[in-house]
């Protein structure tokens, strides 16, 4: 089982996660508040910047990806969520 070093800004927050595991689950273990909506992807609230991505990506469609050893997500403060 390969484990990968989370850190939650800006509450810096820092777990382990299982790689494949949903991003979602691994910030509700730890604590942490992800806003979300439709849970499918369709409304852009649970959007984070994440190590390894050049975009944001959502939540709760996003695994732990098997090759960093490391994460950095940056949640994004969305006022009408």
């Amino acid at each position: 089982m390969v484990t990968v070093k989370i850190r939650f800004l800006p509450d810096d927050v820092t777990t382990t996660a299982t790689v494949g595991e949903p991003l979602l689950a691994v910030a509700a273990r730890a604590g942490v508040y992800i806003s979300t909506g439709c849970l499918m992807g369709s409304c852009h609230a649970c959007e984070v910047s994440m190590t390894g991505e050049e975009e944001p990506v959502l939540a709760c469609l996003k695994a732990i990806p098997p090759d960093l050893d490391a994460i950095k997500v940056e949640l994004l403060d969305d006022p009408t969520w």
